[in-house]
């Protein structure tokens, strides 16, 4: 494969779900032509604007000849499609293998057939398992999944490196924290809401509430990714990417049911683990881009209250 310096459109898999959305907004504002590859599964049309440099394939990674064009020319690729809900893979577990591993071998072939030199990968902080070390920096291991979604992320970390080494590509692995934002279809405050819209007086949580996780908004995720790429140019970077705090099941509820109106009654299902496969404690040690010259400015708590206003607004929540 003949050298070039990377050039040309970027292109964004997964451009219309809620990290995407973000990223895709702010490649734009830069003056970029983009170009989104998703299968609408849980991303959503009217997430993107529409812009002349903005163009819109509705493919699957599963399917190459559904995409492969998106690649024609390109010079980077953000590759953030994937199963997003950590459950779904329980039930379903063939789920994150397809969408996930399989997936992310036929964009690394199309990228190699088209000598796309940069991929950046949204990896999560999953890949750690249930880790003894808090915060978690990038160096720890053995790295022991417990879900399907996080051994379908760790197989896509090797698949980067493995096609970063063997082909002259630049790659960047960024694990991600509890990412919240205003276009999100899943998680912790989207089911809580949901739970609270069902029957208004009483929240059903799971575990026992003691659960403690990093959050971090989308904006901020996006901007870090952005900061790190520019940054550093080795075969494989690797970098966490968090808020420096976590907060607990508990509090999260808590403030849930307060924007409610304060009267639904907090029931927990009680055990360590939301469910079969949940990581329980979680923090990430994100020295290493903060020596780059980068920090989030949400504490977890203000990522959540955040979060919590904007969909109070959009559903037109009245407690």
């Amino acid at each position: 494969m003949a050298h070039r310096e990377p050039s040309g459109p970027t292109v964004v898999t997964g451009g219309a779900g809620a990290i995407g959305s973000v990223l895709v907004g702010r490649l734009l504002a830069d003056g970029e032509e983009v170009r989104v590859v998703d299968n609408l599964s849980s991303g959503r049309r009217e997430h993107l604007p529409t812009h002349p440099k903005l163009s819109v394939v509705v493919g699957d990674l599963t399917d190459p000849p559904s995409f492969e064009a998106a690649l024609e020319g390109a010079g980077t690729v953000w590759h953030l499609a994937a199963n997003p809900d950590v459950r779904l893979g329980i039930e379903q577990p063939r789920i994150d293998l397809d969408r996930g591993t399989i997936a992310t071998f036929h964009l690394l072939e199309a990228a190699r057939r088209h000598d796309v030199r940069r991929v950046r990968f949204s990896s999560s902080s999953v890949v750690y398992g249930h880790p003894r070390t808090f915060p978690t920096p990038e160096e720890y291991g053995p790295l022991l999944p417990e879900s399907q979604y996080g051994a379908a992320k760790l197989a896509c970390e090797a698949l980067m490196s493995a096609y970063a080494h063997d082909y002259g590509l630049t790659v960047h692995l960024f694990r991600f924290a509890n990412i919240v934002g205003p276009a999100m279809t899943h998680g912790i405050l989207f089911d809580l809401f949901e739970k609270l819209r069902q029957d208004p007086s009483r929240l059903e949580v799971l575990g026992d509430g003691r659960q403690a996780k990093s959050y971090l908004r989308a904006e901020e995720c996006v901007a870090g990714m952005q900061f790190a790429a520019a940054r550093t140019a080795e075969t494989v970077n690797v970098f966490n990417l968090g808020a420096i705090d976590r907060i607990s099941v508990r509090e999260i509820a808590e403030k849930v049911v307060a924007a409610h109106g304060g009267r639904a009654r907090i029931d927990f299902t009680g055990g360590e683990r939301g469910w079969v496969g949940d990581v329980p404690q979680q923090l990430l040690a994100i020295e290493k881009i903060r020596r780059l010259g980068w920090t989030p400015e949400l504490t977890s708590a203000r990522a959540v209250d955040r979060t919590i206003e904007e969909m109070v607004e959009s559903r037109r929540v009245r407690p």
